[in-house]
């Protein structure tokens, strides 16, 4: 096994953030994985880029699946997981994750908290 990241861009604010990390712990739960560390980042390492830049357009989807609705706390970010597990298991963890924010489907809805692939 190996540290593997997993990155997701989010539009949320703090109760958003602990439902999206508790979609990861119970991913990673019922699977051979162990998170070695979950990081809430506003700038990008490496490229010192602000969060907010990069994932902008989620504030733009929450406008648009929200409408009327307040953006409060909600601020742009990545959430960072690093992993240790095998290539497999990541993938099952991602796919999983993947399912929690978007538990309706290919179809038409609205995400309770905006997301992008980091």
């Amino acid at each position: 096994m190996r540290t593997r990241v997993l990155r997701f861009g989010l539009y949320a604010d703090e109760p958003g953030l602990a439902w999206v990390r508790g979609l990861v712990a119970d991913a990673v739960g019922s699977r051979s994985a162990r998170i070695m560390e979950m990081s809430v980042l506003r700038t990008l390492p490496g490229s010192g880029m602000p969060a907010a830049e990069m994932y902008e357009h989620l504030v733009d989807q929450w406008d648009i699946e929200h409408p009327g609705e307040g953006r409060g706390a909600r601020e742009p970010v990545e959430l960072r997981v690093d992993l240790d597990c095998s290539l497999r298991t990541w993938r099952a963890v991602r796919a999983a994750v993947i399912e929690g924010l978007c538990p309706e489907g290919a179809g038409r809805h609205v995400c309770r908290v905006p997301w992008a692939i980091g």
